[in-house]
């Protein structure tokens, strides 16, 4: 059994086989083979271990041929590894004995020789690691060949295991049979982890290298609440999770009682639970926890689905069914928050050194103009079927908000020219996701209907992490002093005004900082639709009293390890039945 810690993104545990991808795409389609087919998948293999051969014999004559015989010696020692009798043994004995596929003897036989050179003490040796992965995937390539299958065309449950997953990869996954995926890269607030938490599947990132330990097929722990990954566990630490999870189900029975109950503080305060979703289906998720409406329409699946660009259709299309969907309840939209670079048919930026701090989200939409304004006609065709709301992101200037709202009221007239109906008085609203947003919010209120705290990115823009950097990710903490001190400021500024504020970040939808945010007077939460229950549960068992005190203490300490301490054991004092 191997225990690996890593970044908790997603909630819940998952138990389960592995299904392991590697840089390449890789996976390993089947795991056992029948008797009457053993001869034939050996055939296989020594065909696959043929063309290997003869792939590296011609790359070493070409290189030697080059370069000389010193660096043709590379391939030489590749060539003697593949060709070694005790190797081509053990993977006859896999595929004849235990009825093994070849890809799965390949890769577990190799893997096992990998972790042996990795706990050399010499570096050189360690090194070697590196050639017994070419060898691995050279025979995976042969062995797959055209069979190579994508995440979208599974057949059995999974738990994918892999470097890391682009946000597109992860939106398209098989919500039927991946139960849950882990990392060796990533961080929290990442899009990648938002659409995990979209799928509701317990998800793990930034663990570090970690593949070369474990095989397709092996048995495989998820927890994604502590962010731990267990590979091949022992039979206790299995009875032990399993027990973990029949709790969660029964606690998520109880809290099902709660779905037709208003959010409402113990001292009789309402409070506002919205859903963020990320893609239309999940209208049915917050539908069914008793959602207010949508606070965070996130759009971004139109463009990272697609190799092309969404058309206004495609676009409306998607809009208007979640906006029915919801009946007279609202739904806010977000424009689109992407990079340059996530945008498939734009041209990647050519010197994108940093796209945290590049051209995305409306500083990308106002570059270019007539992408924004095919989501806004939309937009704005959809908002004739219900309490439709537009939301700009990574608003940092005046100049930038007024542009957008320019755009969008140019779009109004055109649609009015040609008699095609939308709501005149659309509500708009801004996203306060940088300090520069903060620092300027008494300025900020007078421009919109209604402002929505994006915790994810001021988070990372207060306190300067790449979020999705596992080297700094520790940093990364909402509970800072820092962070809490614009939360204040932003929810204080919109109340003077008489604005609505809402809070549409992960922060939200953890029942740790639900008293915090209800004493700095928020009244309005918008978190992913598997947390509502768990944040509703907390708000009804609450006083604002209770809240406001915990808040003022909170505020008063040095450090986020303290806080965060602190509101944990505030929660489970009120809460005990959530086990945090």
């Amino acid at each position: 059994m191997q225990k690996l810690q890593g970044i908790a993104v997603s909630p819940g545990v998952a138990i389960g086989e592995a299904l392991v991808m590697d840089n390449e795409g890789f996976r390993i389609p089947r795991r056992f083979v029948t008797r009457d087919a053993v001869d034939d998948e050996l055939e296989r293999l020594e065909a696959a271990v043929e063309a290997a051969g003869a792939e590296i014999a011609h790359n070493r004559e070409a290189v030697a041929r080059e370069l000389g015989e010193k660096y043709g010696a590379i391939f030489e020692a590749h060539l003697q590894m593949l060709q070694d009798s005790r190797l081509r043994s053990e993977l006859h004995e896999m595929i004849r004995e235990r009825h093994y596929s070849p890809e799965y003897a390949v890769s577990r036989t190799l893997r096992r020789y990998a972790q042996v050179f990795q706990r050399l003490e010499s570096s050189y040796l360690a090194e070697r690691v590196y050639d017994i992965f070419d060898i691995e995937k050279r025979l995976l390539r042969h062995l797959l060949g055209r069979r190579r299958e994508g995440l979208s065309h599974l057949s059995s449950p999974v738990l994918i295991l892999a470097h890391n997953l682009t946000p597109s990869e992860t939106a398209n996954l098989d919500r039927k049979f991946v139960r849950g995926f882990a990392t060796e890269m990533g961080g929290p607030g990442s899009h990648t982890a938002i659409v995990a938490e979209a799928l509701e599947i317990p998800a793990v990132v930034g663990i570090g290298p970690f593949l070369a330990e474990v095989s397709g097929g092996d048995t495989v722990i998820i927890d994604g609440d502590e962010g731990v990954v267990v590979l091949q566990p022992d039979e206790e630490t299995l009875a032990r999770y399993r027990h973990e999870v029949e709790e969660k189900t029964t606690l998520a029975a109880r809290l099902e009682t709660l779905r037709d109950l208003p959010a409402v503080t113990a001292d009789g305060v309402p409070v506002e639970l919205f859903g963020n979703i990320e893609f239309p289906y999940e209208v049915e998720h917050c539908l069914d926890r008793g959602a207010t409406g949508i606070g965070l329409y996130r759009t971004e699946f139109l463009y990272l689905g697609s190799a092309t660009e969404p058309t206004e259709d495609v676009h409306y299309q998607a809009y208007s069914g979640v906006v029915r969907a919801m009946g007279d309840k609202p739904v806010i939209i977000r424009t689109f928050d992407l990079g340059a670079d996530k945008v498939p048919h734009l041209r990647p930026p050519e010197d994108e050194r940093n796209p945290f701090l590049g051209l995305r989200s409306i500083r990308l939409a106002l570059r270019n103009l007539p992408m924004f304004r095919t989501q806004l006609r939309a937009i704005l065709r959809a908002s004739v079927l219900g309490k439709v709301r537009v939301m700009f992101p990574l608003i940092s200037t005046l100049l930038e908000l007024r542009q957008a709202k320019m755009v969008l009221a140019d779009v109004m007239e055109d649609l009015d020219e040609k008699g095609v109906p939308f709501d005149r008085n659309l509500q708009i609203g801004m996203m306060v996701e940088v300090p520069a947003a903060v620092m300027m919010i008494d300025h900020f209120v007078k421009e919109v209907d209604f402002l929505s705290i994006g915790t994810n990115d001021l988070v990372q823009y207060t306190l300067a992490v790449d979020r999705s950097n596992r080297d700094v990710v520790s940093l990364y903490n909402s509970a800072d002093p820092a962070v809490l001190k614009l939360l204040t400021w932003a929810i204080a500024a919109a109340e003077g005004a008489g604005k609505p504020i809402n809070l549409c970040g992960q922060m939200s939808g953890n029942p740790i900082y639900t008293m915090l945010l209800l004493g700095l007077g928020l009244r309005r939460m918008s978190v992913t639709p598997s947390a509502i229950p768990e944040i509703k549960r907390v708000c009804r068992s609450v006083s604002i009293d209770q809240c406001r005190a915990a808040a003022e203490r909170a505020m008063g300490m040095e450090n986020a390890r303290d806080i965060k301490s602190f509101l944990r054991e505030e929660v489970m004092r009120n809460v005990p039945e959530l086990g945090l």
